[in-house]
């Protein structure tokens, strides 16, 4: 089993069905035209475009803006791909007939410029003159897309909300909608890892440190000799400086724990807050026609499925589509136990070029009779459609009695726990990809992490249930502290004992009050403001409630298997510890007037809709 849309009913038109009707057409060039647009400040951005050859006459431009080098250079002779971050939607779609502008954003590769923050406001008006440039070529049409995975597709939104008229279609693919609760903070949790993997990343690159790059799984090929310089750049030496501008840049670590709340200002920028940097604050400036293409995957990092979902509802009069798989950061990797090989068979690339004919080609593709939401459930192995999230609307509560998970409360009580600082999910999670580690193999080990940690069991479901949408862990606690991170687990617990896990979530106790989701990132889901006046002690051994939202999936729970919730309160593998070496003892309360329960969006399977 895979996660192949062959044979799939969830549409019409099936995207690896239309991919094989829409061969290649042109030549994809031995090189690109490589030059320097300067921007409104005197910085110069490097730029690769790549042109289909045999095309008689202008085509639709899709722009591709990355911190991680438009193009490196390579060892005379060498076979290596000098393009492995583009190297995709060049190949695929410059042959299909679109011209394909990669960017090396301010501050990398050989961009000159520093970078003031991870995506930021002056990053999003070079992408507004960078559209300039590309309407003014001879062989431009007029009309441009914007794509790429994780920091390029949060940059195909910031290209968007310039309200260039010439934008016609962007695929954030496996990007962040907020930086703070999406990436950084989710629940209000610090990914302190992350912060501390992404640095020695761009340090890698933007000091073009090749003895540190080849550490990177995904650079370790030691044909690949820094970035690439434009053409008019013979010597090297313009690519020098830039380089060298470079080491003035932010370092994550430091920058990202300037912002303790959400959209707090910086004490010397009362202009700057963790908005800035986050594709949902200028999402009212994206003009109504453009489409949009959102896709993520069960187990994209931290919050960027959740990112994928807010966009889609955010963005409900534009032209969105929804596409979730069971997948890792970027699709490398097939999540699911029961694939039949770890490498995704799911064709996106045919997705993408549908979805940029549709709407910059302006080509007759069907894709107006499709559904606008595709989601992947797994231990199904099957594709669904959906026309509006979330696709499940009943909620079936499930109360926390003694150890068991039952349809009714039970008798008031609580279970004791003592938070375990050196408790971790491990080191093949949802969290490696994102700080570009190459793992295939995900959740192995979670049946003997998981045996540490305080559980309740469902009885053994009678029949298979569908869970998809976002489960909630409403739960009451006490606190010997105050202040806590709970983490909240679900697994299938199968007729043999094998434990899987199927997702997770996590809320740091200072933020539990909750608030109407604001009109600039919609939810489902239970969410809050993580803003400093709304965030509030603990008061120890005070009853507190905290809504936990689980990171959405799909997940078919099969007939013998059990539902299990696991509770833990740190994860010493990618999260700061709450509060700092003090360890709190927790109880979490069942029964009463302080029942805890879980709520699952659950419905049996198959459904008939």
């Amino acid at each position: 089993m895979g996660d192949t849309d062959l044979d799939s009913t969830a549409w019409r038109v099936t995207p690896g069905a239309y991919m094989a009707s829409r061969p290649a057409g042109f030549a994809l060039p031995d090189r690109p035209l490589s030059l320097y647009v300067t921007m409104r400040d005197g910085c110069r951005i490097a730029l690769d475009a790549w042109l289909p050859e045999g095309a008689t006459g202008p085509v639709p431009a899709v722009l591709i803006l990355t911190p991680y080098y438009r193009r490196f250079s390579i060892a005379p002779g060498s076979t290596a791909d000098p393009i492995p971050n583009a190297s995709k939607f060049v190949r695929f779609l410059v042959p299909r007939g679109y011209a394909a502008v990669v960017v090396d954003v301010r501050g990398t590769g050989a961009s000159f410029g520093t970078r003031d923050s991870f995506r930021s406001p002056r990053e999003r008006e070079d992408s507004r003159e960078i559209a300039d440039w590309v309407v003014a070529q001879p062989w431009s049409d007029g009309r441009i897309g914007a794509t790429g995975i994780s920091y390029p597709g949060a940059a195909s939104d910031f290209l968007a909300s310039t309200g260039h008229p010439a934008v016609k279609a962007i695929a954030p693919l496996f990007a962040m909608w907020d930086t703070w609760q999406d990436h950084y903070y989710p629940g209000g949790v610090f990914l302190n890892r992350l912060s501390r993997a992404y640095d020695d990343l761009m340090i890698a690159m933007d000091h073009d440190r090749r003895d540190l790059l080849k550490n990177i799984a995904y650079y370790a090929n030691p044909d690949l000799r820094g970035p690439a310089p434009v053409d008019e750049d013979a010597d090297g030496s313009l690519l020098a400086q830039a380089v060298h501008e470079h080491l003035g840049s932010f370092h994550m670590p430091d920058f990202i724990t300037e912002f303790r709340f959400r959209e707090e200002p910086l004490p010397y920028d009362p202009s700057f807050s963790s908005a800035s940097f986050s594709p949902y604050a200028y999402s009212e400036n994206l003009r109504k026609e453009v489409a949009v293409l959102a896709t993520s995957g069960w187990m994209d990092g931290a919050g960027f499925s959740n990112a994928a979902i807010a966009r889609f509802l955010t963005l409900k009069d534009n032209p969105v589509h929804l596409l979730l798989g069971p997948w890792d950061h970027g699709a490398r990797s097939n999540v699911s136990p029961w694939r039949a090989e770890a490498a995704s068979q799911f064709p996106l690339l045919g997705e993408l070029l549908r979805f940029f004919d549709h709407y910059l080609m302006g080509l007759p593709t069907g894709y107006e009779a499709e559904s606008r939401i595709h989601y992947f459930s797994i231990h199904a192995e099957r594709w669904q459609e959906a026309s509006s999230w979330p696709p499940v609307a009943a909620t079936q509560r499930l109360h926390l009695a003694g150890s068991a998970l039952s349809a009714e409360p039970g008798p008031a009580g609580q279970v004791d726990m003592q938070a375990d600082f050196t408790f971790g999910s491990g080191n093949h999670t949802r969290y490696e990809r994102l700080a570009a580690v190459d793992t295939t193999t995900y959740y192995a080990d979670w049946g003997e992490r998981a045996a540490a940690l305080p559980a309740w069991r469902s009885a053994p479901l009678e029949a298979d249930a569908e869970l998809t949408g976002h489960a909630v862990a409403d739960l009451w606690i006490t606190s010997s502290e105050p202040d806590a991170s709970v983490f909240a687990y679900l697994s299938e617990e199968e007729a043999d004992g094998s434990l899987r896990y199927v997702t997770e979530g996590m809320l740091r106790a200072l933020h539990r009050k909750e608030s109407p989701a604001p009109d600039r990132y919609r939810t489902s889901w239970p969410t809050r403001s993580f803003r400093r006046e709304d965030a509030a002690p603990l008061t120890p051994s005070a009853p507190a409630r905290m809504r936990i939202p689980l990171f959405p999936t799909s997940w078919v729970f099969k007939a013998g298997s059990r539902i299990r919730l696991s509770i833990a309160g740190a994860d010493a593998d990618h999260c700061a510890q709450v509060p700092h070496g003090r360890p709190p003892r927790l109880a979490i309360l069942h029964g009463g007037e302080h029942g805890s329960a879980l709520d699952l969006p659950l419905r049996p399977f198959p459904h008939h809709s």
